[in-house]
């Protein structure tokens, strides 16, 4: 996991093709201009959802998931966000992987960040993590999720 703001992306950047492409991209792109949903960027390579929602007390939002063939940089374009993060040998799994939506689903126990607009986490296969926990008060959030195809 990587817990950092945008303006440091570039330390980032030899990390993979892929991640320089995702923080191009987010530090090219008008992101308070972008509507919800599904964004293309470079094919099923490269990626991206908008969301934007209210965030939930930790007790309703604390679905954890992980990846295996993308690799998540989830930034906060607008709002707190609060995450889960722990790793993945810790995960109790309540939905086995499933292929058609990337992700396996379970409880596990560990830390919470807290991510403010302008900041991203970058979240491995390795890294169990669960979104969407309010980051205090009734905030909307507005988040870009990057989807990196693992090797690129």
């Amino acid at each position: 996991m990587i817990l950092d703001t945008l303006e440091n992306a570039p330390l980032y950047r030899p990390i993979s093709k892929g991640l320089s492409a995702a923080f191009d991209y987010l530090r090219h792109t008008d992101l308070l201009a972008l509507p919800s949903g599904r964004v293309e960027i470079a094919g099923p390579e490269l990626y991206a959802a908008v969301h934007e929602y209210h965030g939930k007390a930790p007790s309703e939002a604390l679905v954890w998931e992980a990846h295996r063939r993308y690799i998540d940089v989830q930034y906060v374009i607008r709002g707190v966000e609060r995450m889960g993060i722990t790793h993945l040998k810790n995960v109790s799994i309540t939905k086995p992987y499933d292929e058609a939506i990337d992700a396996l689903l379970g409880t596990a126990t560990g830390d919470i960040v807290t991510v403010p607009a302008g900041s991203f986490v970058v979240f491995y296969p390795h890294d169990l993590h669960a979104p969407g926990i309010s980051g205090g008060g009734d905030e909307a959030i507005k988040k870009i999720v990057v989807k990196v195809a693992v090797g690129s």
